[in-house]
Parts: C-alpha cells; structure tokens; sequence
C-alpha cells in the first residue's frame, strides 16, 4: 500500500514523496513432504489402532512480521488418503458407517485464537469440519522455532496434539462387543509436526 506527502508547491511543479508502507504479515505454507498427521484411537478397549492421513494441505499467516502470537492458521485434509495399514480398514473407515469420504471428501480445520502459554507451548483454538459437521476445538501447541534450511528457505515448526470425541462429527457404527461394550473408543488422540515454509511475497 502507498501513501504519500506533500513537500512543496512551486509554480508548474508539484514535488511530492511516497512512502511505502510495509504490510508486517507473513504467510506461510506447509511443507507436507516435512509434516505429518497421525490419531489413535481405543480398539476393545484393549489396545490402540494408530493411522494417519497421507494427503493434507495448510497456510497460516502472522499479523506481526516476527510474531506468531494470533496466527491465523487453516488445515485442508483429504479423507480419502486415510491409511491404517489395513486395506480392508481403510476402505471401512471411508464408508457411510464412519467418515463417508464419498459425500464429505475434506477435514477442515479454520483458526480462532492461537494464543502464547509459556515458553514454547501455545493454545490452538479454532473451528473443525468433518462430515458437515462444526464443533470449537481447543489443541496444545508446542512451537519448535524457526530455521533457514540449505536452499536459504526459513521453516518453523508446530507439534500439535489434542483429543475430539468422535461422536460429535457422526463418526461412529453401531459395533459393539459381546458383552456389549464398544468396538472403538470415542475418544480420538490427534497428533501432528507440521512444518511451513515462509511464502515469498
């Protein structure tokens, strides 16, 4: 953005100086081939089945050049790229009976707040989609600092974890066992190091 100030008048000539205002926002993009997003969930109660979703894109920005404090930040997710090491599974979890990837194919994720704890950890708040459905969801953050790699790109790094009931977004079948207690567990731990790199304006 331009704005400018007048210096002088003089007769035919019009001398006037632009100043050029910087905006202080940075924007930043993940690097997927440096990310990751994992969950775990109870399977009998017993035990845990881990998986992860392959295919995930984000952005965040900074109000303030050199501060992440209310970052803005959206996470995109492809549920099709669901993978628990079991085909069969995987093919399951796509289906009407959980995330019914062929009516609701993305998990989105928009920020409300990202506001500084102490030290490195933060609070990441903000409003989380799947299957249609929105619910407010609060994740710990832990900040992991800024680097330039080999190419002279800077890189800043988030580890991100937190619990959702699976529940509230529709995700659920009618399993039970035997003795009537659930297949799956409702809570559903989230796990994600996510790495961006600084967007050049």
């Amino acid at each position: 953005m331009f704005t400018y100030k007048k210096i002088y008048n003089t007769p035919g000539r019009i001398i006037l100086s632009f100043y050029l205002t910087i905006m202080a926002t940075r924007h930043w993009v993940l690097d997927p081939a440096h990310s990751d997003i994992h969950f775990k969930i109870k399977h009998l109660v017993i035990s845990s089945v881990t998986g992860s979703f392959n295919v995930f894109s984000g952005r965040f920005v900074t109000p303030q050049h050199d501060n992440f404090d209310e970052a803005y930040f959206t996470i995109n997710i492809d549920v099709y790229s669901i993978d628990t090491n079991n085909r069969d599974r995987d093919e399951h979890l796509k289906s009407p009976d959980f995330f019914n990837a062929d009516e609701f194919p993305q998990i989105e994720f928009l920020s409300t707040e990202f506001k500084h704890i102490e030290g490195d950890k933060h609070t990441l708040r903000g409003d989380l989609t799947i299957k249609g459905i929105t619910k407010e969801v609060t994740l710990d953050v832990l900040f992991g600092g800024e680097a330039k790699d080999g190419f002279g790109i800077q890189r800043a790094g988030f580890e991100v974890t937190g619990i959702i009931n699976r529940n509230d977004f529709g995700v659920h079948a009618g399993d039970v066992t035997d003795a009537g207690g659930l297949v799956l567990g409702e809570d559903i731990k989230l796990h994600a190091n996510l790495q961006f790199t600084n967007e050049v304006d």
